[in-house]
C-alpha cells in the first residue's frame, strides 16, 4: 500500500567511504545523505547496501525533489539526476503527459512534482503542469466530482498565472490560459490572454511559426472578435455566471437580464438565463430562454439540449426529452452527462433493462463516473 507521505517510501542512507556501484557509475559523496526508493519486499531494517541500484536512488532523489522542497541537499541530488539522465527532462515530460493521457493521474503528479523539483525555473513545465491540471479538473467533472474539479482548476489557475509571468514570455501560455477562462466563462481575462498571445505572435513570420502556431494565432483572433462583437467580457456576464454557479440565481438572473437588455442576440446570455430559471425550477420559462439561444446560434452546443431535456423530463414530456437528449448526444457522443440523463429517461419510462446499458456505457467511457456507479448498484439490488 502505497504511504500517505510519500516520503515514508524513501530511506536516507550513508554509505562507506569509496562505495561504488559499478565501474561506470557516478562518484557519490559519502557524506551526504543518499535517498534510496524501498523495494516492496523491504521490511524495517533489511536494507542490504549490496543490493542497491541506480534505479532505487534516481526514484527516491525524484521523490526528494518532488515532495522535500527544502531538503538542503537538493542541488547535489540534481547534479547526480543530471550526471545519470542528461535527458531527464524530455523524458520525463514525456512520461508525465502519456500518464495524464491515459487518465493515471496521480503517477502523473508525482512526475511533474519531480520535474519541477528538478528544475524549478523551467517555466515550461509550469505549463505543462497547469494543462495537467485543467485536465484532471475536466476529468473528474465529468465523473460528477465537482468539489475535486474545483480544487483543481484552483491548481490549474496558480500555475497559468505563473507561467504567463515569465520572463522571456511563452505565448503558449497566455493562448491556453485563455481556453481555461472561457471554460470558466471568464470572458474578461479569456480576452486577455488572447490578446496577449496575438501581441507576442503579431510579428512572427507564418513560417517561422509553422501550421499549428498559424492556426492558433488564427483561432485566438477568432475567439477576440467574437467577444468584443458579443461585448462578452461584460462584468455583468461573469457576474451572472458566479452568482448562478453558487446558488445565488434571483441575483445572477438580474445580472444576466441586464446584460441581455443591452445585448439582445447574445446565445450565450440566453442559455445563462435559461440555466438559472431550469435551477429555480422554472422549467416553462427555462425552455423558453433555451429556445432563444438555439434560435441565435446555440445549434452545435449539446449542453443548450441537455438542458432542455432536464426541463422537458421535470415537466414529463418524456418524448421532447427524448428528441433533445438525442440531439445533444449526436454532437456529443462520448459526453457521459447526455448518457446518464438518456438512463434516466429510461428510468422514467419503466425501462430498467435500457437505464442499465446506458449507466454501463458511462463507466465504459469513464470507470470513475460516481453517478453511473450509484444508479447501477441500485438496479442490481
Amino acid at each position: 500500500m502505497k504511504p500517505d507521505n510519500p516520503l515514508e517510501s524513501i530511506y536516507f542512507i550513508n554509505l562507506p567511504e569509496n562505495f561504488s556501484l559499478s565501474e561506470k557509475a557516478f562518484p557519490i559523496d559519502t557524506t551526504i545523505p543518499l535517498p534510496v526508493q524501498k523495494k516492496d519486499s523491504d521490511s524495517a531494517g533489511a536494507f542490504n547496501p549490496e543490493e542497491l541500484t541506480v534505479e532505487q536512488i534516481l526514484a527516491g532523489i525524484l521523490t526528494v525533489l518532488a515532495y522535500d522542497k527544502k531538503n538542503p541537499h537538493t542541488q547535489y541530488y540534481r547534479s547526480i539526476l543530471s550526471k545519470v539522465k542528461p535527458n531527464i527532462k524530455k523524458e520525463l515530460s514525456e512520461a508525465a503527459i502519456l500518464k495524464a493521457k491515459n487518465e493515471d493521474f496521480e503517477l502523473a503528479e508525482e512526475i511533474f512534482l519531480g520535474l519541477q523539483g528538478f528544475d524549478p525555473e523551467d517555466k515550461a513545465i509550469t505549463l505543462n503542469m497547469a494543462l495537467f491540471f485543467d485536465q484532471r479538473a475536466d476529468s473528474y467533472r465529468r465523473s460528477g466530482l465537482i468539489e475535486d474539479a474545483d480544487a483543481y482548476d484552483d491548481e490549474a489557475l496558480n500555475y497559468y498565472k505563473d507561467a504567463m509571468a515569465a520572463e522571456p514570455a511563452i505565448p503558449d501560455a497566455f493562448f491556453n490560459a485563455g481556453f481555461f477562462y472561457l471554460k470558466n466563462n471568464d470572458f474578461f481575462n479569456a480576452k486577455d490572454a488572447f490578446e496577449t498571445y496575438v501581441t507576442l505572435t503579431c510579428d512572427v513570420k507564418d513560417e517561422d511559426l509553422g501550421e499549428n502556431g498559424v492556426y492558433k494565432k488564427e483561432r485566438a483572433q477568432e475567439i477576440l472578435n467574437k467577444i468584443n462583437n458579443q461585448n462578452m467580457d461584460d462584468a455583468r456576464f461573469k457576474s451572472a455566471y458566479d452568482l448562478i454557479l453558487r446558488g445565488e440565481e434571483e441575483k445572477g438572473l438580474e445580472q444576466i437580464r441586464l446584460f441581455i437588455q443591452n445585448n439582445p442576440n447574445v446565445w450565450n446570455a440566453w442559455f445563462m438565463l435559461g440555466w438559472g430559471l431550469r435551477k429555480l425550477a422554472r422549467w416553462d420559462d427555462a425552455i423558453n430562454a433555451f429556445a432563444k439561444a438555439l434560435e441565435l446560434g446555440a445549434s452545435e452546443n449539446p449542453d443548450t439540449y441537455n438542458e432542455m431535456s432536464i426541463c422537458y423530463l421535470e415537466l414529463g414530456q418524456l418524448e421532447e426529452t427524448k428528441k433533445s437528449l438525442l440531439q445533444a448526444l449526436s454532437l456529443d457522443p462520448e459526453s457521459t452527462k447526455i448518457i446518464s440523463n438518456l438512463g434516466y429517461l429510461s428510468l422514467k419510462e419503466g425501462n430498467t433493462a435500457e437505464a442499465q446499458k446506458y449507466f454501463s456505457t458511462v463507466l465504459e467511457i469513464d470507470p470513475n463516473d460516481k453517478i453511473a456507479q450509484i444508479e447501477l448498484s441500485k438496479l442490481e439490488v
